[in-house]
């Protein structure tokens, strides 16, 4: 009997395993060419920062540090150089203006001043010398005028009658003639002696003024030698404390050489150093607070400084209201220094993503909490807990705000959690 052969299936295996292969690489090119593009890296989510965005007021302010110094600081200068020949005080002294705090010695300075007294002496001499002098030239002047005006009455006279007689032809024309000349002659001579007496007395009077001028100025200038001379005993300018005595006995010290430092401690300040980043939102009258001995004190920046060093420059704050009893110069204090009024705004916590993206972007987390995708955003101001968030995310949402510097140019962190 015959059996029916039946037609074998055109389908193998090998048809199989190339439709698989096929389809694997057809789910391939899909994925490199419509799929997801951005890099990835595992993390554990246990160790990150993850933060919510909050919507709440922004305290604009700035943590600083300040140190306590003295309201007002003396320094006392060598005057005059010296030799260091005693010292009466030592340093944290309590003074009183006028109180001796070292003395010096100038041994040229002093032949200096018996060198300039005894020029001065010589010159009040010679002041003396003129004035007795022109004294004399005027008496004798004011002798021989008062000698002449006699001799010339007589004559006036004489010639007056020898007109008449002369009219009369009792007296000759020589005798006449005489007579009148010698009247004449006496005219002349007064004029002539008041005129070197005028004269006289002018260059006398000027000669006198050049001396006088001389002397005062030779005894100013001794009573500023004087002065420099007094300067090597050196006192305290003001009340305060003697916080600095720099030469020791027997140093030579030059003019202009720091000598010692005086404390003003009438009241206290507090001395502030900032990050060059806020020099263009410090300015006079804005205010501080810090807490001493658990109380709260307000402070008030009085003076910009305006050198920047090694990034940073220097403010002076000073209390308002009351100091504390027991603050000491040297002690620092922790200051919360206002930049500007508090106002809503979108807040993140501080943290090491800053570092490392200056801000432009963080990590957000998808609402599954499997993901955080980069996302850039916009920061404004900052006080030492927030960032204030100008654009780029929403409240509620979260963010990991620990550093980035371990995650390369990755584009989302899938966040293993533990099981």
């Amino acid at each position: 009997m015959d059996r029916k052969i039946e037609k074998k299936h055109k389908w193998t295996k090998k048809y199989t395993w190339i439709l698989v292969i096929s389809l694997v690489l057809l789910f391939a090119v899909y994925n490199i060419v419509f799929g997801d593009k951005s890099s990835k890296l595992n993390v554990e989510s246990d160790k990150l920062a993850i933060e919510e965005v909050k919507s709440d007021i922004f305290q604009d302010y700035i943590a600083v540090i300040g140190t306590v110094e003295p309201i007002r600081i003396i320094y006392i200068d060598a005057m005059e150089g010296g030799r260091v020949d005693a010292l009466y005080l030592d340093e944290g002294t309590m003074v009183k203006k006028g109180d001796p705090i070292l003395k010096l010695s100038n041994s040229n300075l002093l032949l200096d001043i018996l060198n300039r007294e005894a020029g001065l002496a010589e010159q009040e001499n010679l002041l003396r010398s003129n004035r007795l002098s022109m004294e004399q030239n005027k008496l004798d002047l004011e002798s021989k005028l008062l000698e002449l005006n006699y001799q010339l009455k007589k004559l006036e006279r004489s010639y007056k009658n020898n007109e008449i007689l002369i009219k009369d032809k009792l007296i000759s024309r020589e005798d006449y003639d005489q007579a009148k000349e010698q009247f004449e002659y006496s005219i002349s001579k007064k004029t002539l002696l008041l005129k070197t007496q005028k004269q006289d007395s002018a260059f006398r009077s000027v000669a006198i003024k050049q001396l006088e001028a001389s002397v005062s100025r030779m005894q100013e200038n001794i009573v500023l030698i004087k002065e420099k001379f007094q300067s090597l005993n050196v006192t305290a300018p003001v009340d305060g404390q003697l916080a600095l005595v720099l030469p020791e006995i027997g140093e030579s010290m030059a003019a202009g050489q720091r000598l010692a430092q005086i404390n003003v401690l009438d009241a206290y300040k507090m001395k502030v150093e900032i990050d060059e980043h806020y020099i263009a939102r410090i300015v006079k009258n804005l205010k501080g607070d810090f807490e001493f001995d658990n109380r709260n004190f307000s402070l008030k920046l009085t003076k910009i400084y305006p050198e920047v060093k090694n990034g940073r420059f220097s403010v002076d704050m000073e209390f308002i209201g009351k100091t504390p009893e027991q603050i000491r110069i040297g002690q620092t204090a922790r200051i919360r220094l206002e930049l500007g009024e508090s106002k809503q705004a979108l807040l993140i916590p501080r943290g090491g993503f800053y570092q490392s993206t200056g801000g432009q972007w963080v990590y957000v987390v998808s609402k599954d909490g499997k993901v955080a995708s980069k996302r850039n955003i916009h920061i404004g101001r900052q006080n030492p807990r927030f960032y204030e968030v100008l654009d780029g995310l929403e409240p509620g949402e979260k963010v990991i705000v620990s550093s980035y510097d371990t995650y390369g140019t990755a584009d989302k962190l899938v966040l293993k959690h533990e099981k």
